[in-house]
């Protein structure tokens, strides 16, 4: 048996080693039914593994968002749980690199003349301020629409 290869493949004994080929900085935990959670802290991403039917693993990739808390997947897999740590890693990478473009297009493109993009920047989307007004100007119109027809 090759070294990527050992005996035991179950969803307990797979964190460390794939852990271990996917970052340098990682944290893994357990959740409720079997579910197993390798966050890779150096790459605000996440995976987690869970048993799948006979002979396979359920793989879902998200991101970490700021403060630590995790976004809902991004990507989702099942693979052969057969002990091939290398397969599983190269899977594991693919759903990876899907998270890390589903933010690329979600995101502004950094200017080129900064090495950390995330420093200083704002995440895209609405502000709490912005959708108050929204809401606002929604029961505005709402009011105006409601008095022309009453009167």
């Amino acid at each position: 048996m090759s070294d990527d290869r050992w005996q035991a493949a179950t969803v307990a004994d797979l964190p460390g080693p794939l852990a271990k080929l996917l970052w340098r900085q990682y944290t893994v935990y357990r959740e409720r039914g079997g579910t197993v959670v390798i966050r890779g802290e150096d790459a605000d991403r996440w995976i987690s593994l869970a048993p799948h039917g006979s002979g396979r693993v359920r793989i879902r990739a998200g991101r970490i968002l700021d403060g630590g808390t995790t976004a809902p997947a991004r990507a989702e897999t099942t693979a052969p749980l057969d002990g091939d740590i290398a397969r599983l890693a190269a899977c594991c990478r693919g759903l990876l690199a899907e998270t890390a473009g589903a933010r690329a297009t979600e995101t502004v493109a950094p200017s080129p003349g900064r090495d950390h993009p995330r420093q200083g920047s704002r995440k895209g989307g609405r502000g709490r301020g912005t959708t108050v007004l929204v809401w606002a100007a929604a029961v505005a119109v709402v009011g105006l629409i409601a008095a022309s027809m009453w009167g």
